[in-house]
């Protein structure tokens, strides 16, 4: 019986080692939910919540008065308004350079987790913590967190898009750096302005990386397939 090629063989074994992963993160987000629910988590999510609070004051967050400032800007960048420019404009530059297959990539899988985190939303119905004030407007309900959600669905599949076609591994390894700094400093900021539970950011966290990891399954299934463009596949040169 005739082996497949190296390279297919490469790809079959990352599709695989992919295809696991997500398995594990969608297995980590339901036990997650189901700890959640039964009240397993609360202690610990009462405990890290006070944790960054003045002790002799819960509405004032730990350090000083710039730091409470930084964590709003940080938020700010797992926000409805900041993640649709963000998507518009990744939208806009993959459609200007041919690359049409990562543009209706990105564009679903932003939909696609958008829709998942308002459905989970209202599945579970966990109120958001009463335990200090909040630092930021809430209007939906707590589990999971939609910024950590939506920003590791949108920065971490924009990332592996973005590494698709590009040769140098040094710019491969600096995207996803940037793109996991902004999705765990997000999380970290709704923790600190006490607006979401740890374990709804740790959620939130799964669910968007869960669907990363899908969108970049859909890429390396379907950019091998022989209706796609040259163009549209073909990663970009290094500068000499």
């Amino acid at each position: 019986m005739t082996k497949p090629p190296i390279p297919l063989r490469r790809l079959e074994t990352r599709v695989l080692l992919a295809v696991l992963a997500g398995a594990g993160a969608v297995w980590g987000f339901f036990n997650l939910a189901s700890e959640v629910m039964e009240g397993d988590t609360l202690a610990l999510d009462q405990r890290l919540l006070l944790a960054l609070r003045d002790p002799h004051n819960l509405s004032d967050p730990i350090g000083p008065r710039w730091l409470e400032e930084a964590m709003r800007d940080l938020t700010a960048l797992g926000g409805f308004t900041v993640l649709t420019l963000v998507t518009l404009f990744g939208l806009l530059m993959f459609a200007l350079h041919g690359r049409r297959l990562q543009a209706w990539i990105l564009a679903g899988t932003v939909l696609a987790a958008q829709i998942s985190a308002e459905l989970l939303k209202g599945l579970y119905d966990r109120p958001r913590p009463a335990l200090v004030p909040h630092g930021d407007l809430v209007y939906a309900q707590s589990f999971p967190s939609g910024h950590s959600t939506l920003a590791a669905a949108v920065y971490l599949t924009l990332a592996t898009l973005i590494a698709s076609v590009e040769l140098r591994p040094a710019a491969k390894r600096l995207v996803y750096g940037l793109a996991g700094a902004v999705t765990v400093a997000v999380g970290i900021s709704r923790v600190y302005l006490g607006v979401h539970w740890p374990s709804d950011v740790l959620a939130g966290w799964a669910l968007g990386a869960t669907w990363a990891l899908g969108a970049w399954l859909v890429l390396e299934r379907l950019r091998d397939a022989p209706s796609m463009t040259a163009n549209s596949l073909k990663p970009d040169r290094p500068p000499p």
